[in-house]
C-alpha cells in the first residue's frame, strides 16, 4: 500500500524518465514538455508537499496511512471518490480498536485538511469529513499536559550540575523552556545569533510551526544561565551555528551542530525529571509539560490571555485557553466558603 509519500516519490521518479527535471534549476523559460508535466502533478501530492513542518508531515502522513490501509486506497487519485460512508466506516473501526476521542478527532482533521486542499483545487466537490461526528473533549476546555508545581520546576532547574560543561548546557536549556514555552523543536532551532537585543532587551528569535516567526523577551535566570554556557562552550562569537549543541559526540565527534529533538526529550527533560522524582508514568510528565507549566504559570499571575497566545505561537486563542486553570483552582472552590 502506498502513502502519499512514496505516491508523490514515485510520481517525481516516473517523471523524471521522460524529462531531465521536472523543475529548472537555471534561470530559464519552461519547455513546453516541462509545463505539461508541472501541470499533471495530483492535487493529493501537491497538498502533501505543501506541508513544510516535518512533525506534521509526520503525523498526517501516519493518520492518512492508517485511512489509505482501511479504504483499500492504492493512488492518490482514489481520494477524490472517498465518500461520507467511508469515513464513518473509518470512526467505527478506530472506535472498535480502543482509541481515545483525542485520537479520533486528529485522524478525521487530518483526512479533512486534504478534502479542504482539494475543493480549493476543484478535484472533489465537497469535503466529506464534513457531518461525520466527531468525539467530544472530554476535559472540559482543559489540555491534558501535567503542568509542573513551582517546587518542581525550581527542582528540575537546580537538578543539572552547575560545574560541569553538560550540567550548564542543560540548566540553560530547562529554564529555556520553563520561562519561555517553547516548543522542543523550536529550541532545537535556536542558533545563536537568535539571542537579539530589541528596544534594548534581549530577545529569542524563535522559528515557529508553520514558518512563522516571534520574538520573546529573555528571562532574567535565562539569560544569566546561558550567558554561562556560551562562556565556558566557547562558540558564543559562532553566529550562524546553533545556540544549543551536543557535549560529546562517540559516533561521528561532530559537535557542531543542533541538538536533536529526541535527545531534548531523553537525555534531559525526562532524565532530569527522573532524578528528581517525576515520573512519566504517574504524573504523565513529557517535555511538553514544561510548555504546559510556563503557559500555566504565565497564565496564574494574571498574564494577559492574548499576549501568552503570541508568546506561545498558537494560531488560536482557544488553545491557549486550555492552559488556563484559574477556574480549576481548589482553593476558590465554595467547599472553602461553607461554614456552619
Amino acid at each position: 500500500m502506498q502513502s502519499l509519500t512514496s505516491a508523490a516519490t514515485q510520481f517525481m521518479a516516473d517523471k523524471k524518465k521522460s524529462s531531465r527535471a521536472l523543475i529548472p534549476t537555471q534561470a530559464r523559460a519552461l519547455s513546453a514538455k516541462e509545463f505539461l508535466d508541472l501541470a499533471d502533478v495530483p492535487p493529493e501530492i501537491e497538498w502533501f508537499a505543501n506541508i513544510s513542518n516535518p512533525q506534521t508531515r509526520r503525523a498526517y502522513q501516519n493518520d492518512l496511512k492508517d485511512f489509505m490501509r482501511f479504504a483499500r486506497i492504492s493512488h492518490p487519485e482514489m481520494f477524490r471518490i472517498v465518500t461520507r460512508a467511508h469515513l464513518i466506516a473509518w470512526r467505527k473501526e478506530l472506535e472498535s480498536r480502543g482509541c481515545e476521542g483525542s485520537t479520533i478527532r486528529r485522524k478525521l482533521s487530518a483526512v479533512s485538511s486534504l478534502f479542504e486542499y482539494l475543493c480549493e483545487r476543484n478535484a472533489v466537490v465537497h469535503n466529506p469529513v464534513k457531518g461525520v461526528k466527531r468525539p467530544k473533549v472530554t476535559n472540559a476546555g482543559e489540555g491534558l499536559t501535567p503542568a509542573l508545581s513551582d517546587e518542581q520546576a525550581r527542582m528540575l532547574l537546580e537538578a543539572p550540575s552547575p560545574d560541569t560543561l553538560k550540567g550548564k548546557r542543560d540548566r540553560a536549556i530547562l529554564a529555556t523552556l520553563l520561562y519561555h514555552g517553547m516548543r522542543r523543536e523550536e529550541l532545537c532551532k535556536l542558533r545563536v545569533r537568535d539571542l537579539q537585543q530589541r528596544e534594548g532587551v534581549l530577545h529569542f528569535r524563535v522559528h515557529g510551526k508553520g514558518d512563522k516567526v516571534r520574538y520573546i523577551p529573555v528571562g532574567l535566570k535565562a539569560q544569566r544561565l546561558i550567558t554561562e554556557y556560551l562562556d565556558e562552550a566557547r562558540h558564543k562569537d559562532n553566529l550562524d551555528g546553533a545556540l544549543f549543541r551536543p557535549v560529546k559526540n562517540n559516533r561521528t565527534k561532530i559537535v557542531a551542530k543542533h541538538l536533536d529533538p529526541v535527545s531534548v526529550y531523553q537525555n534531559i527533560v525526562m532524565h532530569y525529571g527522573a532524578m528528581v522524582g517525576i515520573n512519566s508514568d504517574v504524573h504523565g510528565f513529557c517535555v511538553h509539560a514544561l510548555r504546559a507549566t510556563a503557559a500555566t504559570n504565565a497564565l496564574a499571575y494574571n498574564a494577559d490571555i492574548a499576549k501568552v497566545q503570541e508568546w506561545l505561537g498558537h494560531a488560536n486563542i482557544a488553545t491557549t485557553r486550555l492552559y488556563d486553570r484559574r477556574q480549576s483552582r481548589p482553593e476558590e472552590s465554595p467547599t472553602f466558603k461553607v461554614e456552619y
